[in-house]
């Protein structure tokens, strides 16, 4: 079986397994998502649900957030780790959308990633779950995945994982399957136990990379 055998494969059992995979953090507008995924790096994404619901109620909306302190928006986003340089990125991130965009999240990847605290693993995920464009966003868990199942071989970092991904998994299919690969890393191919194999609906195509 090819890679690009593999990976399709991959795509149409987890399809299966987890038809209705979304992004597990909670927006209703593109800059709460900026926001929420920021907060995201090394926290929760469910601690980072409920804090957010306390910056929202002081702060609604895009001039507002911008027009806040950092160590005000620190304050409240402390308890998602690293609160200092966090609320420092949310504030810069904030006031650039209110002076140069209107209070919109640019529809450019290379826009998004000129954003404070914005990376490509942020800028694909608001591509691909904002505006439905094709991407593909190498979190831990599809990192982790991808080297085990055989997708990629030997690769950590997220750029050089990504680029190996965009070779054999189709542009229309990237975000729901990194979505997918989050559900299934939690549930069955763990990180902090030993995988559920014999559960797993990948077992037999999988490398088992690292088991």
């Amino acid at each position: 079986m090819t890679k690009q055998e593999l990976a399709l494969e991959v795509i149409s059992r987890l399809k299966k397994e987890y038809p209705d995979a979304d992004c597990t953090l909670d927006y209703d507008d593109a800059w709460k998502l900026l926001v929420s995924v920021r907060l995201a790096a090394q926290c929760t994404d469910a601690r980072v649900n409920v804090v957010v619901q306390d910056l929202y109620a002081k702060y609604p909306d895009v001039e507002a957030l911008a027009a806040a302190k950092p160590e005000d928006i620190e304050a409240i986003v402390r308890p998602c780790g690293l609160g200092k340089s966090k609320a420092r990125d949310i504030s810069a991130c904030m006031r650039i959308l209110h002076e140069q965009y209107h209070g919109k999240v640019p529809e450019d990847f290379n826009a998004l990633l000129k954003l404070p605290g914005v990376g490509r693993k942020s800028a694909n995920l608001i591509m691909g779950d904002v505006f439905g464009k094709p991407a593909i966003v190498t979190d831990t868990h599809c990192i982790r995945l991808s080297n085990r199942i055989g997708l990629v071989h030997d690769l950590k970092d997220p750029k050089k994982v990504e680029m190996e991904l965009w070779k054999i998994i189709p542009p229309k299919e990237g975000n729901d399957l990194c979505h997918r690969l989050v559900n299934h890393g939690r549930d069955v191919c763990t990180a902090r136990t030993k995988p559920y194999c014999d559960r797993c609906c990948l077992s037999d195509i999988c490398e088992k990379n690292g088991v």
